[in-house]
């Protein structure tokens, strides 16, 4: 089952063909520990993602809006968030389940230090475990009422035995909540991307998707179909809009380049990155001096798993 959220829909032929014209089919694989060691030691870049994300959105519903709908929640359930990161999505979420237990999960220690600094002090019980979202032997069988995981699934080096833990701590009747993108989302991104790349002669390893294809909204149903007797895909839009190329490029940094910076000991000199961002903010001031705002249209959305 697909839905579509019928308040925005950003579906347009020349995305489409600027899709498959730009998006490789190779994508970046990112590992847990490099996520632990290298991009998570603290959340500055996540923090900035998820600030440009909020405010220059043009979707009037946010993240946790759609996750609030799909949650179904009545207040009193007990959630497992799988790498919660800085705590911003639980912080969100937690005034519907003020009742509940909220437990975030990271394998990053200054991810969870992060959340617990958010959340300190709210009267919703919240926990914070160290681990692994492969490895939930610290939670005994038909232990929660939801288990959410929002854009990480890519880094989880074993998913099969994710989704068999996830499978185990649920409770009957209990919902997953795995979110992702399609792809192609934000491709406008990747074209002034690849395009500087290209102009730079750069390293062909470079010129590879978002890691989030490992699982993506076009593949992960019938990843998930095997633990879960229900999986429901449910898409949204929003299109990101910068009036002004740095705040931008602020986010381009975030994004870690593309990736084209994640891989950590990859040796590409910082000498590479400034020419790489002076032809990216070229590209990137050029569209808006025409348009008024350079556009990143997210094709993105959520599986509901029960």
């Amino acid at each position: 089952m697909s839905t579509i959220d019928a308040e925005l829909d950003f579906r347009t032929p020349e995305l489409d063909a600027l899709a498959s014209r730009v998006i490789p089919a190779q994508h970046f694989e990112l590992r847990a520990e490099d996520a632990r060691d290298d991009y998570f030691t603290d959340t500055s870049k996540l923090d900035a993602k998820q600030l440009a994300h909020d405010r220059f959105r043009t979707n009037p519903l946010a993240l946790h809006d759609q996750l609030v709908r799909s949650l179904d929640l009545r207040g009193a359930e007990e959630l497992l968030d799988l790498g919660c990161g800085n705590g911003e999505i639980l912080a969100r979420i937690r005034p519907y389940l003020a009742a509940g237990h909220l437990v975030g999960l990271d394998i990053a220690p200054g991810a969870l230090e992060a959340a617990r600094q958010r959340l300190d002090g709210v009267a919703t019980p919240c926990d914070f475990v160290e681990g692994s979202a492969d490895d939930l032997s610290s939670f005994g069988t038909d232990t929660f009422d939801r288990v959410m995981a929002v854009y990480m699934a890519h880094y989880v080096t074993d998913l099969p035995a994710c989704f068999t833990e996830v499978r185990r701590v649920l409770r009957p009747g209990g919902r997953f909540l795995l979110a992702t993108d399609r792809p192609d989302s934000m491709v406008e991104m990747y074209d002034v991307h690849f395009a500087a790349l290209h102009e730079m002669d750069a390293p062909q390893d470079l010129f590879r998707a978002t890691p989030k294809a490992r699982i993506s909204l076009d593949n992960g149903a019938d990843q998930l179909a095997p633990y879960f007797s229900s999986v429901d895909r449910v898409d949204w839009h929003d299109q990101l809009q910068f009036g002004k190329a740095e705040h931008f490029m602020a986010f381009y940094r975030s994004c870690n380049y593309c990736c084209a910076s994640s891989k950590p000991g990859e040796g590409l000199p910082p000498a590479f990155f400034f020419e790489l961002e002076h032809r990216v903010r070229a590209r990137v001031q050029a569209v808006i001096a025409e348009r008024g705002y350079f556009a990143l249209t997210k094709f993105t959305g959520h599986f509901i798993c029960s």
